[in-house]
């Protein structure tokens, strides 16, 4: 999914579907008559995004096309329906799956993944590692800090208060 800041995206129509893409996106449309391996050319996009620049096609974006990889053919989940009527001796089972063709995302508009400034990607995947790996060890220190009394108490089950019983109305 392309990231809403504002980087280099678009909206291309594939199979009479419009899907939104960013360079290195992974995408699954309708079966394409093309060898896993080859490359292709989608050149209906409608919308292209760079940045602050936006540029609305009516109905396409001329000049602007996007470069796909073809990774495998596959098939999608299957579907089923059902249609029956009561009392009428009515029940018709139909299910199918659909021809899917997985693509990969090479260049949009000319512009591959490496052009972009490779500098903000790692800043984010670095914050993203720091906050998985320092939330453990806060807890750790949380748990060093605490009082020793409290760590007993910790360690201990806490005990389940007994009820008392009713008392029972008499008539």
């Amino acid at each position: 999914m392309p990231k809403p800041d504002g980087s280099l995206s678009a909206v291309v129509v594939s199979g009479g579907k419009q899907y939104r893409v960013a360079p290195g996106d992974q995408i699954l449309v309708d079966r394409v008559g093309a060898e896993p391996g080859s490359s292709l050319k989608l050149g209906r996009v409608l919308l292209f995004q760079d940045g602050t620049d936006v540029r609305v096609g009516t109905p396409a974006v001329e000049g602007i096309d996007v470069e796909v990889k073809v990774i495998a053919h596959r098939r999608g989940p299957r579907i089923e329906t059902l249609r029956y009527k009561s009392k009428k001796r009515v029940r018709v089972h139909r299910g199918g799956r659909a021809d899917l063709t997985a693509l990969q995302i090479i260049a949009v508009g000319g512009r591959t993944a490496e052009a972009e400034p490779a500098t903000a990607g790692k800043a984010a995947k670095e914050k993203a590692g720091a906050r998985k790996k320092a939330a453990p060890a806060v807890k750790a220190q949380a748990a060093e800090t605490a009082e020793p009394d409290k760590k007993e108490e910790a360690a201990e089950p806490a005990k389940r208060a007994t009820r008392k019983p009713k008392a029972k109305e008499t008539r």
